[in-house]
């Protein structure tokens, strides 16, 4: 990495612009950054580390996203700005950062903040041109991580160099080495590899104590089911000997339990044999008492039937008479009918003959007639009046329709005079509703083309702050991406690790004897090594790599979806402004309020026309009208006068034709009513006369069959007669008289029932009590051996269920055993562990001892071959093994703590450290190289001889084409040093002067 150009803009105590041009300072390998106290030099670092990191070391990024990064003394249009150029990875590129500003609002009062912005730009030397990679804060970051291979706490440590920091590094116990080696390493991992065996002891034991705690309930569940008879260990669960103890217990319950089965079936035999021969004496019993039940019951309905002998005869005697009375029932049903004819017809006559007049009361048939055929004459005579009459009712209802039509008329000219006489003012008030109608459209236009803004607006503001929301959500969904792809890779990388460590054993398994050896190519294997437990093959590595290609694949989706987001929302703040949505709702909606009060007023502007047009049409027709109505009353005149005449003449001549009537009509109804009550009377009288003869000839012939069929009179066979239901309800009970007869003869006929009767009566409740002994025992025999069988059944399900808990449980105990050592192992805390180091103190220990070799090589020199950094395995009293740091004296020949270094021998010391440590660092990170350094501070402590030396493998560090910056107090530096970056500092805000090594 190597840094070419910085420009910084309000950051820190630079109000102004100012910029940094890395590449003349590095033109002579050293540089010096020097000003007095306050005035911004470790502000230069800052913008560094913010332009790569989006932040600053420690305490000075204080909070608010780094709103305090901006510079008191700048302007307050002018935003913080830094903007980097550099080389890494064999990438030109350009980050330009801007921290959250506070500002004044475009509108209004008060102040707004803007968000934090980066951009990311690479140097295109095909085309000679920048070209623009992204926009995204995380993109970015993630970016110059995996470009630089370093964390910032990494990069503070290895490219800023704070000798004070390794100076406390030198003098600190093993615990604070730890943590500071632990941030700059990453070595996360494996104290999450103690962890997780930790966690991973704790639950195989936990599994091991669940499964004896499983295995002991089902041997509770077995002493239960054999009746409490089996014994149980007194173990608790996870001792030894658990497993056999309840195997062997439960071996003995099924041995019980199958002798215990074995004496119930016998029982259950003698049970079903005892059971089987009081049944058949139970049911003898019970046919015995039916068939004597059988023959009483005979003997009682015998009884009974010889009781109803003498109305079973006079039943026989009673259908005997209907039979012959049925002879005589036409002739009895003709004379009923006869005598009803008669009689209706009498009735009829009565009723007729009480209508006419007294005179004509008592006249006969004859009569009657001519008297009917004179009325009818009369009736035709006054046809002739009829015509006249109803003449004379058209001319009446014509004279009124005229009088009706001339009141219509009168209305009509009185209702158009009066309704004329307000047109003037009509027409006014509806010309004016129709100025309104259109003014009102005119003012709805205009409303319309401010509304869809003003919606628009609203619409984005709204959108704005729900992709507010979503940009926090997406932001952070794409963060827990990013963490699990790099916890996917970590673990890739682990087993990509375990797996080397182990290859050989890989290379070993396709091993025989004769073949050469694909490594050292011998034909002999005397001793191949072997997959150790947990060994990590092929199929497993690439399992982890696919599932860390997943999680970049899912990282990168999350990232590009916040991209989306935010470019969403930022559409959105530019559609909507800085206004607040309330607000702009409220305009929205008074905006729309007006529109719809303009529309409903504009909707009347047809409807206002139309009135007007109506009221105009209106006004024509009643004007005509009005004259229509005159000419009418005029042409009435004449014919009135005509048909006043005619009616005279017709009333003269139909008061002559009606007499004493009200009308000729209704003299007309009185003629007609008259003939119709004659000749209904005539025509009764003739029905009464033959009614009367044909009932004296039925009378005849009834009496006839009656004496023929053996009764004295008529009135004798009608009252022998039977009806349908009388005589099926007769017929009845003869029949069941003759079955019930039947039935009886023949159950006393049967030889068994007349057997049984005369054996002694059967007792069946003793039988019954009998049988039902014997059921109650062979229930007892068979729940006993139901309950034997479900013992032995359920000892030996539970039996197997235990055998497979225990072969079930086995690897697990294996595993808890293979587990709980290596858990043991990597805490420290097992015998086999000398040094009880922990897993992650190791790997911090073999780290220390590199960085303790890579700093030797320039302590010796600085110390003129003096001094070596050594580090230890002892431990410090009860603190960490083998993160111990001592210093050899070559001229003592002593091996010392570093603690006892005078401060100038710890000045220099540190700085090999730092130097060291920044070597090792960078081939953590994937060996990318570190052009630029900077040393902050400690020269002052240093001889004019130790000062030569540093400088000069300061100096050394050019042959790798390294640049280095060092930030001292010290005057001499400056006279040592010609390419300085001096920072001067003043009311208004401090400035950056630069001069180069010419």
């Amino acid at each position: 990495m190597r840094l070419h150009r910085l420009d910084i803009t309000a950051f820190g105590p630079f109000g102004a612009s100012q910029s940094v041009d890395f590449d003349d300072l590095s033109a002579a390998g050293l540089f010096l950054l020097h000003g007095p106290t306050g005035a911004g030099k470790t502000s230069v670092l800052d913008a560094v580390c913010y332009a790569l990191y989006g932040s600053v070391p420690g305490a000075r990024q204080g909070s608010g996203q780094g709103m305090t990064l901006r510079s008191d003394h700048a302007a307050v249009g002018t935003r913080t700005e830094v903007r980097l150029e550099l080389t890494v990875a064999g990438r030109r590129l350009e980050i330009t950062r801007q921290p959250p500003w506070e500002r004044p609002k475009l509108r209004g009062k008060g102040t707004t903040v803007d968000k934090a912005q980066t951009w990311l730009r690479e140097y295109d030397a095909t085309i000679r041109a920048w070209k623009d990679l992204s926009r995204s804060h995380q993109e970015i970051g993630e970016e110059i991580t995996q470009l630089l291979g370093m964390s910032r706490e990494q990069f503070c440590q290895v490219v800023l160099l704070p000798q004070g920091d390794f100076a406390r590094f030198l003098r600190a116990d093993a615990e604070a080495r730890g943590k500071l080696l632990g941030r700059l390493f990453d070595t996360r991992r494996f104290a999450e590899v103690e962890k997780r065996l930790a966690e991973r002891r704790r639950a195989t034991e936990a599994q091991v104590r669940e499964g004896d705690a499983t295995l002991l309930a089902d041997a509770h569940r077995m002493q239960q089911a054999a009746g409490g008879a089996m014994e149980l260990p007194e173990l608790a669960p996870g001792e030894p000997g658990l497993a056999e103890a309840v195997l062997e217990a439960a071996a003995v319950a099924r041995a019980d339990a199958r002798e215990l089965l074995t004496i119930a079936e016998c029982r259950l035999t003698a049970a079903e044999s005892a059971q089987a021969a009081t049944g058949r004496h139970l049911a003898d019993a019970r046919e015995l008492d039916r068939l004597q039940r059988r023959f009483a019951e005979a003997r009682e309905r015998a009884a009974r039937l010889a009781e109803r002998a003498e109305d079973h005869r006079a039943a026989q005697e009673r259908m005997e008479r209907g039979r012959k009375a049925e002879a005589v029932a036409p002739a009895l049903e003709l004379r009923d009918a006869a005598e009803g004819e008669h009689r209706r017809a009498a009735a009829a006559e009565a009723r007729a003959r009480a209508l006419l007049p007294q005179a004509l009361a008592d006249a006969g048939a004859a009569g009657l007639a001519a008297a009917a055929r004179r009325a009818a004459e009369e009736r035709g005579g006054l046809e002739a009046a009829g015509r006249a009459e109803r003449r004379l009712a058209e001319l009446v209802d014509e004279r009124a329709g005229f009088d009706r039509q001339e009141r219509a008329d009168e209305e009509v000219r009185q209702e158009a005079e009066t309704w004329l006489a307000d047109w003037e003012a009509t027409r006014t008030a509806l010309q004016s509703r129709v100025d309104s109608a259109q003014e009102a459209t005119t003012r709805a236009e205009q409303l319309a083309v401010q509304r869809d803004p003003a919606q628009r607006r609203l619409a984005a503001a709204r959108q704005r702050d729900r992709l507010t929301d979503d940009t926090e959500a997406a932001r952070q969904r794409a963060l827990t991406a990013a963490e699990n792809a790099v916890e996917a890779r970590a673990h890739w990388l682990d087993l990509k690790e375990q797996r080397l460590q182990g290859i050989a054993a890989e290379l070993a398994a396709n091993l025989t004897d004769g073949t050469p050896c694909a490594v050292c190519g011998a034909t002999e294997h005397p001793a191949p090594a072997r997959k150790s437990a947990g060994h990590v093959d092929r199929d497993a590595e690439e399992r982890a790599l696919t599932a860390h290609q997943t999680a970049e694949e899912r990282r990168a989706q999350a990232e590009r979806h916040l991209g989306t987001v935010r470019e969403a929302l930022a559409a959105a703040t530019a559609e909507a402004g800085e206004a607040p949505t309330a607000r702009l709702a409220a305009e929205a909606e008074e905006l729309e309020g007006a529109y719809t009060r303009a529309r409903t007023a504009a909707s009347g502007l047809h409807a206002a026309q139309e009135e007007l047009r109506r009221a105009e049409d209106e006004r024509e027709q009643r004007v005509a009208a009005q004259q229509q109505a005159a000419v009418r009353s005029a042409s009435r005149v004449a014919t009135r006068d005509r048909l006043e005449r005619e009616q005279a003449a017709l009333e003269e001549e139909l008061t002559r034709a009606r007499g004493a009537a009200e009308s000729v009509a209704a003299r007309a109804a009185q003629l007609e009513r008259r003939a119709a009550l004659l000749t209904e009377a005539a025509d009764t009288a003739r029905a009464a006369a033959d009614t009367a003869q044909r009932l004296k000839d039925a009378d005849a012939r009834l009496a006839d069959a009656a004496f023929r069929a053996g009764f004295d009179t008529p009135a004798d066979a009608a009252a022998a007669l039977l009806d349908d239901t009388a005589h099926r309800e007769l017929q009845r009970r003869l029949d069941a008289w003759q079955s019930e007869d039947a039935a009886v003869r023949a159950v006393l006929a049967e030889a068994d029932t007349a057997d049984a009767a005369r054996r002694p009566p059967a007792d069946l409740a003793a039988a019954q009590g009998a049988a039902a002994d014997a059921d109650r025992r062979l229930r007892e025999a068979s729940s006993a051996r139901d309950a034997a069988d479900r013992c032995r059944a359920e000892l030996d399900r539970l039996s197997a269920h235990a055998a497979a808990s225990v072969r079930r449980l086995a690897p697990l105990r294996e595993e808890h055993t293979r587990v709980a050592r290596l858990a043991s192992l990597a805490a420290g805390t097992s015998a086999d562990n000398e040094h009880r180091m922990r897993l992650e103190s190791y790997v911090l220990a073999a780290r220390l001892e590199q960085v303790a070799a890579a700093a030797t090589a320039r302590l010796l020199r600085m110390s003129s071959g003096r001094y070596t950094l050594v580090h230890s395995d002892d431990r410090s009293g009860r603190g960490r093994s083998g993160l111990g740091l001592h210093v050899v004296d070559a001229w003592t020949g002593r091996e010392r703590d570093t603690a006892t270094l005078s401060g100038g021998e710890t000045f220099f010391a540190s700085l090999a450290l730092a130097l060291g440590l920044a070597d090792v660092v960078t081939d953590e990170a994937g060996g990318v190289r570190l052009d630029t350094l900077f040393i902050d501070e400690g020269f002052g402590s240093l001889d004019d001889q130790t000062l030569d030396e540093v400088l000069d493998v300061l100096d050394a560090l050019r042959e790798r084409d390294r640049s280095v910056g060092i930030v001292s107090h010290v005057a001499d530096l400056r006279r040592r040093i010609h390419a300085q970056l001096e920072v001067v500092k003043g009311r208004s805000g401090s400035v950056l002067r630069q001069r180069g090594a010419g």
